[in-house]
């Protein structure tokens, strides 16, 4: 049996920063397990696998985590509407947990007792994967390469990783090409690092590969209906040539392919890293965006305003919990319950307008709608007796008037400064 203490499971993606991982610990006397998570990624993975084994990798897993990306992860979090400062869609936090908990299993599976990375010391993916392992196997060794004096003492940066692969025949020709880092997935696609790390710089357009500028966008609206039950999407109609999709994965892709055509998705933001540093990101989410919207339309018609104002709440912290890492927590648990009580009555379909760039909800209908067209109605008078309204709004004064006199009677005691 081979000790579980010298052999590791590498999350390898086929990089530099991950091949060289891999040949580097090898050469310490480790046994090397490459695991490659599908996410989405357009990667050639029998290219990935091959080029593992040629590094020195003992086993290579090829795992297509796809259908449960989208449905324990990517839906659960947008019937919650996270949005990490009001703006960033969580395309990377959310591809983590998944990963690392299939690490996991394989390196119970594998005999392994030690698992490792290769995210560097100042982001937030090295604390989203190791908290995750930790939750999920308090008793695993994590390796944490950029971590380690004796491998940064190596490495002081791209270069010398470029020279070490060169040493040792690992291909590195793809890697070198683009001056900036980029982690894709079926949500998104990131750019960031290298020439994009100086914020006043504009992202050219050849940056963006996940979506068409919005300029070249076609000049026809694409119009589109999706469908939901208890705050999640099951089925997408395009409108316009009668499509229809279902089932999550491939309704998933389909807004994908939407959005990618009519330029949707697009985010350049700088944002706080849960380390403390600032920094620059280029994102395009182009079915997360059509969904986000979709969802937070229906919601409007079906969901109580004090349970949305509560939920609203709980959302801003649900990201945060995201975005750091602890998924995997009784907080999420936590949080994750009362989101899903506050979905149970979110049915419905929203018809949506694609153009250029923008998605626009242009109608919305539910079974449990809280809508009332009469009572709301500017035209209609009955089911609401508008002379009520009188003692509400003196209810509601109160307050203001009792301030107003104290600020006068301040006034007038400091002779009009306050």
């Amino acid at each position: 049996m081979p000790d579980p203490n010298q052999r590791v499971v590498l999350a390898y993606s086929g990089g530099l920063d991950t091949s060289v991982i891999l040949k580097w610990l090898q050469l310490r006397g480790f046994e090397v397990v490459a695991y490659v998570a599908d996410v989405g990624q357009e990667d050639d993975f029998e290219a990935v696998r091959a080029k593992a084994l040629a590094t020195g990798a003992a086993e290579v897993y090829v795992e297509d985590l796809r259908e449960e990306f989208v449905t324990d992860y990517i839906f659960p979090a947008f019937k919650a509407n996270a949005i990490y400062e009001g703006r960033y869609l969580l395309g990377t936090a959310l591809a983590r947990p998944p990963m690392a908990k299939r690490q996991i299993e394989i390196a119970r599976k594998a005999g392994a007792g030690v698992v490792s990375h290769g995210a560097t010391g100042k982001g937030n993916d090295q604390v989203r994967f190791e908290l995750a392992y930790y939750a999920l196997a308090p008793d695993i060794q994590v390796l944490s390469p950029w971590k380690m004096p004796e491998f940064l003492a190596e490495f002081a940066g791209r270069s010398d990783l470029l020279a070490f692969a060169k040493r040792h025949g690992i291909d590195a020709t793809a890697t070198a090409s683009k001056p900036y880092s980029e982690d894709e997935n079926l949500l998104h696609i990131s750019h960031e690092a290298g020439i994009l790390e100086d914020p006043a710089h504009e992202a050219e357009e050849s940056i963006y590969s996940r979506t068409v500028a919005p300029e070249e966008a076609p000049d026809t609206a694409t119009r589109i209906a999706i469908r939901f039950k208890d705050g999640i999407p099951v089925e997408v109609e395009n409108l316009n040539d009668g499509t229809v999709s279902t089932g999550a994965l491939a309704l998933f892709q389909y807004l994908n392919q939407l959005g990618r055509e009519n330029g949707i998705g697009r985010l350049d933001i700088v944002e706080n890293r849960f380390v403390g540093v600032k920094s620059r990101g280029v994102y395009e989410t182009p079915g997360g965006t059509i969904l986000h919207v979709a969802h937070r339309d229906i919601e409007s018609i079906a969901m109580d305003r004090e349970v949305m104002r509560l939920r609203d709440m709980l959302s801003a912290k649900l990201s945060e919990i995201i975005y750091n890492g602890f998924w995997f927590s009784p907080e999420m648990d936590f949080l994750m319950a009362a989101i899903d009580k506050s979905q149970e009555v979110i049915d419905g379909r929203v018809t949506l307008k694609l153009y250029k760039g923008s998605v626009l909800a242009t109608a919305r209908e539910s079974t449990s709608s809280l809508y009332d067209q009469e009572l709301g109605s500017m035209d209609i008078e009955g089911g609401f007796n508008q002379q009520d309204s009188a003692g509400f709004i003196k209810i509601n004064a109160i307050r203001l008037m009792a301030h107003n006199a104290i600020m006068q009677r301040k006034r007038a005691h400091w002779g009009g400064e306050v």
